[in-house]
């Protein structure tokens, strides 16, 4: 009888979490920056998905909304004045959903974070970030139990087993593909082994008679005119002259790294196509 009742006991508590780390989905729903309907929605979790919910719930959060995790990887953006000498990301720096000023915050960087460049975008540099992302959904009030509900007691016999609770099951964002790998170049890898990305950007000089020379002579520069990274082109095997490509917006494939004592970045091209 006591066997009996230890197994019913540890049924109930494997159903009461489940409630309580996954709500399942009946419809597509948008998991916003802040858990208010008029802020921005930075990903929509597909209908029939499982919501993987943060536990416990934050008390502050206002009737009717439930913190979700999301795991990683996440694109995100950050401005380049944020990105130290050592390539690293200064802690507390905004990680924008895009690479605007005006775009949602979706977290701060944390000190020792690793993140990854995955590109460049004018006064931008564009991350890959590992860590999960919570966000807020909006739910029915009987969905889930909110933070201020007290959890149902369940008092287990003496010498019983413990439970065991299966982890949260993580919600894909639509139009990702959970778990795939992405290559990327690490903000610490300085080195010689950095991965090639492509890069696109107007293809200009930066030759001038009334200003000293710059370390290149090429440089890759934003819709604006502002030169983001210098263009190394000595390994670049072309037939055709390379002035033929000034002031036309290029494709450059190749591996960015840092210049010692500044805040610039160079490219060391392998390859170069019109756009």
């Amino acid at each position: 009888m006591i066997r009996w009742t230890s197994l019913r006991i540890v049924s109930v508590t494997l159903a009461v979490s489940s409630i309580l780390s996954a709500l399942p989905l009946s419809e597509p729903t948008p998991v916003h920056v802040k858990p208010e309907s008029s802020a921005a929605a930075f990903t929509v979790l597909k209908a029939g998905s499982d919501a993987a919910l943060v536990s416990p719930q934050p008390a502050s959060l206002p009737f009717g909304w439930a913190a979700v995790e999301l795991a990683g990887p996440h694109e995100v953006y950050v401005q380049n004045k944020d990105i130290t000498k050592s390539l690293d990301v200064r802690p507390g720096a905004e990680l924008r959903q895009a690479p605007k000023a005006d775009a949602p915050i979706l977290t701060l960087a944390n000190a020792g974070e690793t993140l990854d460049i995955t590109g460049l975008h004018g006064r931008w540099t564009q991350l890959k970030l590992a860590r999960p992302l919570v966000g807020y959904i909006k739910v029915a009030s009987a969905s889930l139990p909110l933070a201020s509900s007290p959890r149902p007691a369940l008092t287990e016999p003496a010498g019983a087993p413990a439970p065991f609770a299966p982890p949260p099951v993580r919600a894909a964002a639509q139009g990702a593909t959970a778990g795939e790998a992405s290559t990327a170049v690490s903000l610490t890898d300085s080195g010689g082994d950095a991965v090639p990305r492509i890069f696109q950007g107007r293809f200009v000089s930066t030759r001038s008679p009334f200003r000293p020379r710059r370390p290149y002579d090429w440089a890759l520069a934003d819709e604006s005119g502002s030169r983001f990274a210098y263009l190394d082109v000595s390994r670049l095997l072309q037939t055709e002259p390379i002035e033929n490509y000034a002031g036309r917006t290029v494709a450059v494939l190749g591996a960015a790294r840092a210049l010692p004592g500044t805040k610039d970045f160079v490219i060391i091209v392998e390859s170069l196509q019109l756009r």
